[in-house]
């Protein structure tokens, strides 16, 4: 999805971003993600976003392996900032907003400060590919992909818009599975860290086959 702002470069963004853990959500360049903010202390990151005119956020996830405190749990070292592109005020103290993915990030410290929500430096420097749109995605093994696509969907009777996905592009259709899988921490961080968009779609189908394997093996009909 195309943005007011022009990022071409990792010198385009700050290097000191608030962000925003969550579990489960994954982020990728040219991604939307809903939120629902209703935390204080992200209706005030929120806030501080657009006061400060980049209304940029990084999400990043809990590292579950490596919990840490309960208020305050360690980070992923990796994360993907995205900018406020849809923000409306709900009337009962909420905001829904969609943030736009960027690019991807790396923690390189924490800050020490006195905002509520936590702010870190971070480096764009290795993930400079994400600032070309759509790189990488003729290697993509787009008919894997749609038929682990059609099997999961079949496996858990869901439905689809089969017209949307074949027009889709490779990096908006391998993006939008992947961020909107089912599957754990771990494994959204594994395709967030992918070095290109093939083996992002490599690690979605792999997920994907072991997910039905699963349900083969629970003694249900193997899918044909």
């Amino acid at each position: 999805m195309p943005t007011n702002a022009v990022y071409e470069k990792p010198e385009d963004l700050v290097d000191v971003i608030p962000v925003f853990p969550l579990p489960g959500a994954l982020l990728l360049p040219r991604g939307q993600m809903p939120l629902n903010i209703f935390e204080p202390r992200y209706l005030a990151m929120v806030d501080d976003a657009l006061r400060a005119g980049h209304r940029l956020i990084g999400m990043i996830q809990p590292d579950a392996a490596h919990p840490g405190l309960e208020n305050k749990p360690n980070l992923y070292t990796i994360g993907c900032v995205g900018r406020i592109t849809q923000i409306a005020e709900t009337g009962d103290g909420r905001y829904l907003l969609q943030l736009t993915g960027i690019a991807r990030f790396q923690v390189e410290d924490e800050l020490s400060v006195d905002t509520p929500y936590r702010q870190c430096r971070v480096s764009y420097s290795p993930f400079t590919g994400d600032f070309q749109a759509r790189k990488g995605e003729d290697e993509v093994d787009r008919p894997s992909l749609l038929r682990a696509l059609s099997d999961f969907l079949k496996a858990n009777d869901l439905k689809a818009d089969w017209e949307g996905i074949e027009k889709a592009p490779n990096e908006a259709l391998v993006n939008a599975l992947a961020m909107m899988s089912p599957y754990g921490t771990a494994e959204k961080q594994a395709m967030l860290e992918a070095p290109d968009l093939k083996t992002r779609a490599q690690i979605l189908v792999a997920l994907t086959e072991i997910e039905l394997a699963k349900k083969t093996m629970g003694g249900e009909t193997p899918l044909q």
